[in-house]
Formats: structure tokens, C-alpha cells, sequence
């Protein structure tokens, strides 16, 4: 499979006829190859198409659907929105920090979880809350959300609400005439 990859820049730089307007497009064909941005590949493309890799790092920098680092296997979003941040999500979010060495945007070291804070879910009613690949749990401490991801990292299924609450203020905005 590592020899496949190995020719990924070559084929996508092909697909696009090493048009440098199409960069954007070939950097998330390597994405999806690859799962993220990989340094090596994103050189390999930088010599293929003759673009600075400075300019090939702005891009990847500047749009927030570009990954440097593998995702985790599980994908942690814990809102930091007023009413959650209010409830207790800061020290949520300095437990997550703390126990599991994660960063912001971070993945941790055994590739389990990719931890993206956010300033907004839509879901107050729930304060504070986080979504654990698309499950949300509301009401959360930092003892409750620390003992959820150890379930999930241990292979334990666990459910969150059934869907998005309607409540909160994304809920009220909604209904608005």
C-alpha cells in the first residue's frame, strides 16, 4: 500500500495537468489520500508543480479543512461557547489538556482522539456539552468527560442524546419569522 502512495502527487499532479489554478483541488486529492497533509507529499507537490512550499503551507494554514496531523480515531468537539464555557467547559477543556496531552486542534499520542474546540454547538440546552463523533453528551464535568472518552477509548459503545437538540440559541434563531 506504501508504494501506492508513494506515486499519489505524481497521479494527482497528472489529473490537473500541473495546472498551479487547480492547487487547492490537488492538495485535497492528497488529503483524501492520505487522510492529512503529509510534509513529504506536500514537498513532492511544491517540486512538481514549481510552487514555493511556503506558498503550499499558506494554503494548507489558511483554510481550516486542511489537516498537517493525522485525525484520531475518535473526533472530540467541545463547545466553548458562553453558556457551556459559563457551566464549566474551560475546565472541561483543561482536564482533556491535562489527562489526555492534548492541544487544541491536537491529536493525542496513541491516535484515539483529536480534540477540536469550538466557540459554538447550538446545543446550550445541554450546557456544557461536547460531540464525540456526532454523539452529544450534555452536562458534562470534567470527572464525567474524562470517564467517556476512557469508555471509548477501551471500545465501549456509548450514546449520546438521539439527535442535535433544538433547544439553545441556534434553536431559537431557527424558529424566528
Amino acid at each position: 500500500m506504501a508504494a501506492e502512495k508513494t506515486d499519489a502527487v505524481a497521479a494527482v499532479v497528472e489529473r490537473y495537468g500541473r495546472d498551479v489554478g487547480m492547487l487547492i483541488p490537488m492538495m485535497q486529492d492528497l488529503q483524501a489520500e492520505f487522510g492529512y497533509l503529509p510534509q513529504e507529499e506536500l514537498k513532492k507537490l511544491s517540486r512538481a508543480v514549481g510552487v514555493p512550499l511556503s506558498r503550499i503551507y499558506g494554503i494548507a494554514t489558511f483554510y481550516a479543512s486542511f489537516r498537517l496531523v493525522p485525525k484520531g480515531e475518535h473526533t472530540v468537539t467541545l463547545c466553548m461557547g458562553t453558556v457551556c464555557y459559563l457551566k464549566g467547559a474551560n475546565r472541561i477543556s483543561e482536564a482533556l489538556q491535562k489527562e489526555l496531552g492534548l492541544v487544541p486542534g491536537g491529536t493525542t499520542a496513541d491516535g484515539k482522539f483529536t480534540f477540536c474546540p469550538v466557540n459554538c454547538l447550538g446545543a446550550c440546552a445541554l450546557a456544557p456539552v461536547m460531540v464525540v463523533d456526532n454523539e452529544y453528551f450534555g452536562g458534562l464535568t470534567p470527572a464525567s468527560a474524562m470517564e467517556l472518552l476512557q469508555r471509548i477509548a477501551a471500545g465501549e459503545k456509548v450514546e449520546g442524546v438521539a439527535e442535535k437538540p433544538k433547544g439553545g440559541r441556534a434553536g431559537r434563531e431557527a424558529r424566528r419569522p
